[in-house]
């Protein structure tokens, strides 16, 4: 069985069906029927087709139906969620994933057990009141701690696989989660866990229940359940935006969410922490390519600045903290990097992602719901090293440090605490330190943060929560059965949900600033382009948009913004940015226009002196250009590459001595093979062709510049050749003899 196929199959159909296509989805759909096991889904195919094909004909006989449009839209529904059942019916019985197999263990479970989920449940709640009755009357409970542990465990394990293996949610599920949220018998980081089964389950198949589901745990308030609710929504609703127009009872949902106080802004915090997401591979690539490599190389040197070896000398006495600036003054660069690590960190980028992906081979990490667990220090994960010689008298600090630290996920911390049992005991007792420290400085951080930001647990439970999710997608074991969320545009900010929610124009100007502050263009110009209706007298959001169409490389349309911003502010910036993309479009006299305007307001600086050179340059008049790169060289003594122009625009004029001297100042500082060719032209013209030649040849050695590309180079500049006296005859010889003797 091709599951890629299959799974590509029913997205055909999904989409099509949302595109009003649906003769072709049923034909796609009548191909995937040979697969399923249940023979019920062709004769519930063969209704559909029949209903529509009788819809067909009554709308071409013109017969009037009121209600047609919802008995269009309901038949629609019917098709999606038939295509969603083949597909789950058929990854069930042929795909051998490790979804289906626990979905089997517990079914069969289930009926070992005699009862239901529902039942199991109640019997808890049931269980804790008891339990609260005999301890008023000091009479112990019969079951011992760990029994009741180990069985309130397997109920949290039974009840996370449940919500996310079921495909549709009824009122059993309704049942069991208002059980979860309200009998107050569950632990905050149970319910958390749960509602990662919900979402889950939600992007695993369509439910809108599941929706409804998301909104109440959201609704809650409880801390570490609303945020991942709410993630959850926000993903579910993304993932589904075609289908949401198709449910009138969503789109009410969407609207009752954007009507909720602070809504918005919870949701825009969100958003942006998924959509940062896409930073941390580029972030991997830098600390495992850039980062790390030359902190390995900077060792020595920390090591002799901070003593290593006397660190246990006998006084034992702890030095000053050393000045990391100090430090790495030698190695400016690597500071800056680290110093602007350091702040993606506390922005809520993730940083650590490549640090921790090594460590995710625990035995802890084969069970998919420890995934979603929240850290939390009375974890038996942390009780297992209570005993540790060195770790166990100081693991309450060290659970409690790391449950309070907001740079680190979940996921990364339990990896931390199973590895610090493997470490050897020296690093243990430092980890401890490190511990003990933090947990000071967290204390006062959480402080401050309450003054400043109300709003910053949220977002640090959010970032945390979404890091988890990006680990689960990209490197857990079971990675493969599930559609990577995270591979995909995440441009939320397009969806429906965002707009009914978020689409303020405060909210979309925030979004499109981050991303334009982080060079994602193509985003920043799409939500831009929504802010100029309402905000069409705002110079700035004109010019990034003119920014973001230059980057892309449409001048005109750059152009175009740029002229609107400079109508209602005019700036010497934008005027310059109206001759670069004039000089693009080859407009050059009109680009030297604004840049002499620029230059009228600004007439030292020196990057529109340079501009109006150029554009000279661009138009051949020489002489004009020569008088603006002699004051940009002039104004930057020791600047080699202002000789390059000035060389050129004495050849291009037949002043071969001049271009010779500064052609002669240029060999000092370093030639590029362009310099070499050119000083061949020059040589050519001089009348010495075995100079020539082997300028020639020399620009073709290293191998920088392709044979191809020299020859178009010989080919353009051969006018300026002959009109300095080279005999064309010449030029094809010369050409074929460098062609012949050159090694590339």
């Amino acid at each position: 069985m091709n599951i890629p196929a299959i799974i590509l199959q029913h997205k055909r159909v999904s989409n099509l069906v949302v595109r009003g296509r649906v003769k072709q989805s049923l034909d796609i759909m009548s191909e995937m029927l040979d697969n399923v096991s249940f023979g019920g889904f062709r004769d519930e195919f063969e209704d559909l087709r029949l209903t529509y094909g009788n819809m067909l004909k009554y709308t071409v006989k013109g017969i009037k139906d009121p209600g047609r449009q919802k008995v269009y839209t309901k038949l629609l529904q019917s098709i999606l969620k038939l295509n969603d059942r083949i597909k789950q019916d058929i990854l069930a019985y042929h795909s051998g994933w490790y979804t289906y197999a626990v979905r089997d263990r517990e079914a069969k479970d289930e009926k070992l057990r005699g009862g239901n989920i529902i039942q199991s449940v109640d019997d808890l709640v049931f269980k804790g009141q008891l339990d609260d009755l005999l301890s008023s009357a000091e009479i112990q409970p019969a079951v011992s701690t760990e029994e009741t542990a180990a069985r309130r465990e397997r109920l949290s394990e039974i009840i996370f696989n449940h919500l996310w293996l079921t495909d549709y949610y009824g009122e059993a599920e309704e049942s069991l989660l208002e059980i979860v949220r309200d009998s107050g018998k569950f632990q905050w980081y149970e319910i958390a866990s749960f509602v990662s089964a919900v979402t889950l389950s939600s992007l695993r198949v369509w439910d809108p229940a599941k929706l409804q589901q998301l909104s109440r745990l959201f609704y809650s308030g409880t801390q570490h359940v609303s945020e991942r609710a709410l993630t959850g929504l926000v993903l579910s609703l993304y993932y589904y935006d075609e289908r949401v127009p198709l449910y009138p009872e969503v789109i009410d949902l969407i609207r009752e969410l954007g009507s909720q106080k602070d809504f918005s802004e919870k949701c825009r915090v969100v958003v942006l922490q998924i959509i940062r997401s896409r930073e941390t591979e580029k972030l991997s690539r830098r600390m495992q390519d850039e980062i790390l490599p030359k902190v390995v190389k900077l060792q020595p040197k920390i090591e002799e600045k901070l003593d290593l070896d006397s660190l246990l000398g006998e006084t034992g006495e702890e030095g000053r903290n050393p000045d990391w600036h100090e430090m790495f003054k030698d190695s400016e660069e690597i500071y800056k990097t680290m110093e602007e690590l350091a702040n993606l960190q506390m922005d809520g980028s993730d940083v650590y992602m490549s640090a921790f992906a090594g460590l995710k081979n625990f035995d802890f990490f084969k069970n998919l719901r420890n995934w979603f667990i929240p850290f939390y220090p009375d974890h038996e994960a942390v009780d297992a090293i209570f005993h540790d010689e060195i770790l166990g008298p100081g693991i309450n600090e060290l659970a409690e440090a790391l449950f309070k630290t907001p740079f680190i996920c979940n996921s990364d911390k339990f990896s931390l605490v199973l590895n610090l049992k493997h470490l050897p005991a020296a690093q243990k007792t430092m980890m401890l330190k490190a511990f003990r420290m933090e947990l000071e400085g967290l204390e006062q951080m959480k402080y401050d943060n309450a003054l400043t930001d109300p709003g910053a647990e949220f977002k640090t439970t959010v970032t945390q929560y979404i890091h988890d999710l990006y680990r689960f997608y990209k490197i857990s074991a079971f990675r493969d059965e599930f559609e990577d969320l995270f591979s995909s545009r995440l441009d939320i900010y397009r969806s429906l949900f965002f707009r009914e929610t978020c689409g303020a124009p405060d909210s979309v100007l925030s979004m499109a600033d981050y991303f334009f502050s982080k060079d994602y263009y193509e985003d920043a110009l799409a939500l831009y382009l929504t802010l100029i209706p309402v905000r069409n007298e705002d110079a700035e959001i004109f010019e990034k948009t003119g920014f973001c169409y230059q980057q892309a490389g449409n001048y005109e349309e750059a152009l175009q913004k740029y002229s609107m911003a400079s109508l209602i502010n005019p700036k010497t910036w934008t005027l310059r940015k109206l001759g670069l993309c004039l000089r693009h479009l080859g407009r050059y006299n009109e680009a030297l226009e604004y840049y002499l305007r620029a230059s009228e307001t600004e007439p030292d600086d020196l990057y529109t002196v340079l501009k109006i050179a150029h554009c000279y340059l661009d138009m051949e008049e020489y002489d004009n250009a020569l008088k603006y790169y002699f004051k940009v060289e002039y104004d930057t003594p020791g600047n080699v590459k202002i000789l390059r122009p000035i060389a050129w625009c004495y050849l291009m004029t037949g002043r071969l001595g001049e271009a010779e001297k500064y052609f002669n100042r240029l060999s000092e500082a370093g030639l590029t093979p362009h310099d070499r060719i050119n000083m061949g032209h020059l040589a050519f013209c001089q009348g010495d062709t075995g100079k020539a030649a082997g300028s020639y040849l020399a620009a073709l050695e290293d191998g920088k510049i392709s044979v191809e590309a020299f020859i178009n180079i010989y080919r353009e500049d051969s006018h300026m050749l002959t009109a300095n006296g080279v005999n064309p005859d010449d030029l094809p010889i010369v050409l074929d003899y460098v062609l012949m003797n050159s090694r590339g």
